[in-house]
């Protein structure tokens, strides 16, 4: 089954005749709409703030705005969208359901479109722990999934203590922010997470991830280290609000050995890499990995909220009642689910995502050779990230730059005026991120790497590159 989806032409924002419909000329217009967010909504809202637009249709890649704009979204509701906009499979599985009569809400009744997501899910998942798993419905976000992964593997062991990992993003309530890198909770351990560009060890490479996995060994098995056995540890594959760092396969693998060898859950958070993202259907696939639970969310809806953890049975400790949710029998996102699931594999969108953020990365590099406020591009799949630096203030002992995240910011307004959605993360916000849709064509990636282009020689001329304070936590997409 081939992709088909075609690229759609986006016009220059000048250019873009007003054709959105009545609901924001009734309430005054766009801007109006966005002068009552203002005015209704918390301080807390992110996205809005530097995302200023008010979105009235939308397919595949490309959103329409109530100004009649079209802009291309590689921000993919912070990669919940794996199949863009509208996909048509998914408003069809939509469709269906509501024309059949079968209930939206069942709590955590068995349904027939609960039976065929899990097992259309189970078929994806790495097999030995397919063979053996249970599953928990959480709902509705990724961060309820993290808070269920951590109790079960307390509930499991009759530990307390986490090893988590510096740079971490799990969402946004209380347990799972405890586990996010910039919080503080006594019960967590916080354990260095390997990179290249920024190796906490000053080495980088290989070195540092060897000096990373030594310091968790250490910490485990020297008495006098103050850390307790914990209940679990808790991983992301590839860091995204972090800064979009793939964690070195090797790396990843002692980590399984490391946790294995002392009977501590290994918990892996594939919420934003998960569902084809990073060019494997599951980001532990590069390295091999089994872990003991997989937490699941976003992509895993086909755009609707669902929240799932997977577990190897031996953990399943939990009485009846034990952890429920009143949204998690959702049978609208297990439809979109399972029908998103089904066409990334039999679509093979995983590979596909591969290869084209392979190409992708590969024009980034040529850009960052010719800019050099382009510190770092990394990235594995369609996720990818931009680390903007000021190149004019590494000192003689730090040959990495300081982080620039007024000029990533500059940079995001830049593509903004010229018609691409892009995300901001990382320690400092410095690094500008990619997450289209795995159904990005060759036509459609081009132009994105040609608005961004433009946008960061328009930031680099006009902007003078200063470092600023980092943010106490990555914004928040669970």
């Amino acid at each position: 089954m081939a992709v088909t989806e075609s690229a759609p032409a986006v016009a220059p924002a000048a250019q873009v005749r007003n054709t959105t419909g009545d609901a924001a000329d009734k309430g005054g217009g766009y801007e109006a709409i966005l002068r009552r967010q203002s005015q209704r909504e918390s301080a807390a809202r992110t996205y809005a703030r530097s995302l200023p637009i008010v979105p009235v249709r939308a397919r595949g890649l490309t959103i329409e705005g109530a100004d009649g704009r079209r802009y291309l979204d590689c921000l993919s509701g912070a990669g919940t969208l794996a199949l863009g906009h509208n996909h048509p499979v998914v408003l069809e599985a939509i469709r269906k359901v509501l024309d059949s009569g079968a209930p939206l809400h069942v709590l955590d009744l068995a349904t027939p479109l609960k039976d065929a997501f899990t097992s259309e899910l189970f078929a994806t998942l790495p097999a030995e722990l397919a063979d053996n798993a249970r599953i928990q419905f959480c709902g509705p976000a990724g961060t309820d999934a993290v808070e269920a992964a951590l109790k079960l593997v307390r509930t499991a062991t009759g530990r307390d203590g986490l090893l988590a990992f510096t740079g971490a993003y799990h969402g946004m309530t209380a347990g799972a922010l405890s586990a996010s890198g910039g919080a503080t909770d006594v019960r967590v351990t916080r354990l260095p997470y390997p990179q290249q560009y920024r190796c906490p060890f000053g080495v980088g490479g290989d070195r540092g991830a060897e000096l990373a996995a030594r310091w968790t060994e250490s910490l485990l098995d020297d008495p006098k280290s103050g850390v307790t056995t914990p209940a679990g540890m808790i991983v992301e594959a590839v860091q995204g609000e972090g800064g979009v760092i793939p964690a070195p396969d090797d790396w990843m693998r002692r980590m399984r050995r490391i946790t294995a060898d002392r009977s501590v859950p290994l918990v892996v958070d594939e919420v934003q890499t998960g569902v084809g993202r990073t060019g494997a259907f599951w980001a532990v696939q590069h390295s091999g990995v089994v872990p003991d639970v997989m937490v699941l969310s976003k992509a895993i809806g086909g755009s609707l909220p669902l929240a799932v953890i997977v577990y190897r049975s031996e953990l399943d400790a939990w009485e009846p009642g034990a952890h429920a949710g009143t949204f998690r029998g959702n049978q609208l996102a297990m439809a979109a689910g399972t029908a998103t699931l089904a066409y990334v594999r039999e679509n093979k969108l995983a590979e596909r995502a591969g290869i084209l953020g392979a190409r992708i990365l590969g024009r980034l590099q040529g850009l960052a050779a010719a800019h050099p406020c382009v510190g770092d591009v990394r990235g594995r799949g369609l996720m990818i990230g931009v680390e903007l630096v000021d190149p004019d203030a590494a000192g003689p002992d730090d040959p990495v730059p300081p982080a620039a995240p007024a000029l990533a910011l500059a940079v995001q307004q830049e593509c903004l005026a010229r018609g691409l959605i892009v995300e901001l993360g990382g320690r400092h916000s410095a690094v500008v991120r990619l997450l289209p849709p795995l159904t990005l064509t060759d036509e459609q990636a081009t132009a994105v790497l040609d608005r961004f282009a433009d946008a960061l020689a328009a930031a680099e001329r006009a902007h003078t590159p200063t470092t600023g304070a980092p943010r106490t936590t990555p914004g928040p997409s669970h």
